[in-house]
């Protein structure tokens, strides 16, 4: 399947075509959120934090969903048309009550963004532990299948709707940086988008895997030997990823892009 990548400078500037990053999206001029709903999974720090409030910026109601409330508390006070809830992506009763509260709250589910990701810092094959495989593939993996099957149902009576995975570029290339059980579960949830977006098409759902590459978030901190101050000046920041994430969301509901990597000019891609 065709992948787009997007390939971003130092200077903080995402060279597409007709893309701007001045506080909003202009592919779409037209394309306008305001009045659509949307849940974004993982949304109290770094890229979910970003993309919920890139979509309340352009207009969007929006529920933040997490497993900290003060950080989800603290992402609601910046725009008051987030609100918040939390949620343990591995445990399948808590996804259900979250949905169950979108249900209630919202007339129609527009947007759903699978944000939630975790590493260990023990990840080779040799230290790896089976107790971090499952815990890495219950969050990663089938926290992202949990949020779809409760989220789905929302969809397709209104036969429309968006789901946008934040993958990894660990997710298309499974090198030893990720480590064994990220990058496993990070193909994982590259496949349910891909059999998803089969079996969902006619029901007008799309389904979206971006897969960034290096990105400035707390997860960096999770590595083994956690990046530079240096390191982290050269890298993708949370707000690229909103950028491209709102840009796919303001496509018109017939455009469909399976997927799409986004990296930082400095890192390998082969």
């Amino acid at each position: 399947m065709p992948s787009v990548e997007c390939i971003f400078n130092p200077l903080g500037q995402a060279h597409i075509l007709g893309f701007h990053r001045h506080g909003q999206s202009v592919f779409f001029p037209g394309m306008s959120l305001s009045g659509q709903n949307a849940v974004v999974v993982g949304g109290g720090t770094g890229m979910g934090e970003a993309i919920a409030l890139g979509l309340a910026n352009e207009g969007a109601k929006v529920i933040v969903a997490g497993r900290r409330q003060a950080k989800l508390d603290e992402v609601a006070e910046k725009d008051e048309k987030i609100s918040t809830q939390t949620v343990d992506v591995a445990d399948r009763s808590s996804v259900k009550a979250l949905f169950d509260r979108v249900n209630d709250q919202f007339d129609q589910l527009h947007l759903l963004v699978n944000c939630a990701g975790a590493n260990v810092p023990k990840r080779s094959m040799s230290e790896l532990a089976p107790d971090d495989w499952d815990k890495l593939m219950n969050i990663n993996a089938t926290g992202a299948f949990n949020c779809m099957h409760y989220g789905l149902p929302l969809m397709r009576p209104h036969k429309t709707g968006l789901v946008i995975n934040i993958s990894s570029t660990s997710g298309k290339r499974a090198a030893p940086l990720g480590g064994v059980a990220y990058n496993a579960s990070k193909f994982a949830m590259a496949a349910l988008g891909t059999s998803a977006t089969e079996d969902e098409r006619e029901n007008g759902i799309r389904v979206t895997t971006i897969f960034p590459g290096e990105v400035d978030t707390p997860i960096l901190d999770d590595r083994p030997v956690p990046p530079s101050a240096e390191h982290r000046a050269t890298i993708l920041k949370p707000a690229d990823i909103a950028d491209i994430t709102l840009a796919v969301a303001k496509l018109p509901p017939l455009a469909h892009v399976p997927e799409l990597v986004i990296k930082p000019i400095g890192q390998s891609f082969i």
